[in-house]
């Protein structure tokens, strides 16, 4: 793996010239994730995944963009951009990076807020590239067996497993669906993107009281091993 922030110019460059070099660029958020995780919970998760991915394959790791789409966390704490001011940082950096003839580019996102903004951006980067650009949003809880929570027991188990900056004993239950039907769930979905605290009333989606280290340190590993073979297969056409 190269983290380009560390690099110097001149072995950046050479690095460049001498093979085809794939970049990845993780977006997370920074808003609110209960009382018991900090603000930066999605921006920490998909730079931990983005890490070990490019260790694992040899890409290079560009600088998280901590700042999403996350309005809907309104009145409780977000800091956020709009969807197009996301899609325009995204599609700068992806020509910027195409200067600099890097032209296979892995977007991986590890907020829900933020997919609007990287939906259709890779024939997006097409277009305006001239076909000189390939790019592949992905985000990385498709790659997990566990349903989708937000600071419930995926969240925590995750940064449990890469952090010590979490306060276990302050987890509250959030929004439990189990018994819910598919329609109630999709419903409360549609409640969730316009206002979280109205459909979880606590800003937790799911369950985080029994979240481990070890959980977290598994599903890790499963969204590593799952995102890292797609990348390849993007790259390739076959997994490896």
């Amino acid at each position: 793996m190269t983290e380009i922030k560390t690099q110097f110019d001149p072995n950046l460059r050479n690095a460049i010239k001498r093979k085809k070099q794939v970049a990845v660029i993780p977006i997370g958020s920074i808003e609110q994730h209960g009382p018991h995780l900090p603000i930066s919970t999605d921006t920490d998760i998909v730079t931990a995944i983005a890490k070990e991915i490019c260790e694992k394959r040899g890409y290079l790791l560009l600088p998280t963009l901590s700042y999403g789409v996350s309005f809907e966390h309104a009145p409780f704490f977000n800091l956020s951009i709009k969807k197009t001011t996301l899609q325009t940082v995204l599609i700068d950096i992806c020509s910027s990076l195409l200067e600099n003839n890097i032209k296979t580019i892995f977007i991986i996102n590890g907020h829900h807020g933020n997919q609007n903004s990287i939906k259709n951006i890779d024939s997006k980067l097409k277009k305006i590239s001239k076909n000189k650009l390939k790019v592949f949003p992905f985000s990385y809880w498709h790659f997990m067996e566990r349903d989708f929570d937000h600071a419930g027991f995926v969240e925590t188990s995750l940064m449990l497993a890469i952090s010590k900056n979490v306060k276990i004993k302050s987890a509250r239950k959030g929004l439990i669906t189990e018994k819910m039907t598919k329609q109630e769930i999709k419903r409360l979905g549609k409640l969730a993107n316009k206002s979280f605290p109205k459909a979880t009333k606590n800003g937790i989606w799911g369950d985080p009281t029994k979240a481990t280290k070890k959980d977290g340190q598994m599903i890790l590993a499963e969204i590593v091993r799952n995102l890292g073979k797609k990348c390849q297969t993007c790259l390739t056409g076959h997994s490896s």
